[in-house]
């Protein structure tokens, strides 16, 4: 029997069923600020050592570095934040109340070593939580990026003993500032198109796929200086939501009038069009490494990019500030790294269709351990093999996984 596994590309890996001789058990959490979420954990008899996976929207339950990982003699710990598969309400700061609960039940469950492994956003999750568990309660930010309170100077922060990051990406916000659409003229219109900013007509240098694209550097100094502009006018579309909404609670404190009061309760929901349009999808010459045309969404990022599909298209302002601004969300894998100062290995996937190059670079240097492995397999952004016939992604960063724990952390399970 296989089961398949995807962090949402709809590129599905097969994966086995976990070892016979592990045990799993589903577990529910209640965070510090009251919250339920739940995770499963594999145990290997006799494993003193766990390795932990979260992402901020995905269900990693089924992960395929699971078997990977238990087959090594380690057990697994697999969780949800309180939003999976959710943009709409998914607030970092929130969801590192989350990972703390996870961490405070694998400690409590007599783990010598917890290991943590992020993958894709995860990565950014668990170094935004490395940071935030360093620093000492008062000196943790207080608030979300929107003002709302985030109860991380009173919740107990387990840290983790050792960081595993495969093919992060440098953040939502981060991904996103990069794959924005910037020609779009008006936000209440899909189709609206600024010409001189689009990256899909030929006048620009957009050619037919699967052929690659060939911007020229003007157009691409254009386009970034553009999608940062539009990012800013998206921020201060949600600080003046998020304003109104004060404003009416303020006013029903002082009146008492009902409609005060259901106006500061009125969704103010943000639909963010067209996020699928990074440059360096359709012109491999950006950035080059040995990624496939297209985008983690698919093969046609000219089109996908009108769809439904892509990152941050619904939320709300307090999401849209916390998770998917590349201006004002703290969830920055180089901003955070500082604070990973645990035995780290940093896996690079050299056929990444969203991690590229330049950001691996800055991720690794900025990177505050002392024990840093930093290594290179063949394979794409979902663990995926480059060319038929090779072995996956996940399978390669497997073995360099087995490798790095048994140097560092106890693998006395059964293997």
């Amino acid at each position: 029997m296989t089961r398949s596994t995807s962090l949402g590309s709809g590129r599905y890996l097969d994966t086995s069923d976990r070892p016979e001789y592990s045990h799993t058990t589903v577990h529910e959490l209640t965070t510090a600020d009251k919250a339920r979420v739940h995770g499963v954990l594999t145990t290997i008899p006799g494993s003193t050592t766990v390795v932990t996976l979260m992402h901020p929207r995905a269900d990693v339950t089924h992960h395929g570095m699971v078997n990977e990982l238990l087959t090594s003699g380690v057990s697994v710990w697999t969780q949800h934040t309180r939003s999976p598969n959710n943009d709409l309400n998914l607030n970092h700061e929130q969801a590192l109340l989350d990972v703390a609960a996870g961490m405070t039940f694998l400690r409590d469950a007599g783990f010598e070593s917890v290991v943590t492994l992020g993958h894709s956003g995860g990565g950014t999750l668990y170094a935004y939580y490395a940071e935030q568990a360093g620093l000492p309660p008062e000196r943790r930010f207080r608030t979300s990026p929107s003002g709302r309170p985030s109860r991380l100077g009173e919740a107990d922060l387990p840290p983790a003993d050792g960081a595993i990051f495969l093919a992060p990406h440098p953040g939502q916000g981060r991904l996103l500032l990069g794959c924005i659409d910037p020609s779009v003229g008006d936000e209440a219109d899909p189709m609206s198109v600024i010409e001189a900013l689009n990256a899909y007509s030929p006048r620009n240098g957009f050619a037919e796929p699967p052929n690659s694209s060939q911007y020229s550097e003007e157009f691409v100094e254009l386009y970034r200086q553009a999608q940062y502009a539009r990012v800013e006018r998206l921020d201060a579309l949600a600080r003046e939501s998020i304003a109104a909404t004060r404003t009416a609670r303020a006013q029903f404190d002082t009146t008492g009038d009902m409609n005060d009061r259901r106006r500061s309760l009125a969704p103010h929901i943000m639909v963010v069009y067209r996020t699928d349009a990074d440059l360096r999808t359709v012109d491999l010459h950006i950035d080059p490494n040995e990624r496939p045309y297209g985008s983690v969404f698919g093969r046609r990022p000219d089109l996908i990019n009108y769809g439904q599909v892509g990152f941050g298209r619904i939320t709300t302002p307090e999401a849209w500030l916390s998770t998917w601004s590349g201006i004002s969300s703290r969830a920055d894998f180089v901003r955070c790294a500082a604070g990973v100062e645990v035995p780290t290995l940093f896996i690079e996937l050299t056929g990444d269709q969203a991690a590229f190059p330049s950001d691996t670079r800055r991720m690794v240097g900025a990177l505050a351990a002392r024990d840093k492995t930093h290594v290179a397999v063949r394979g794409t952004h979902f663990g995926g093999p480059i060319a038929p016939g090779e072995p996956t992604g996940y399978s390669l960063a497997g073995e360099q996984i087995q490798q790095w724990l048994a140097a560092r952390f106890p693998l006395v399970g059964i293997k």
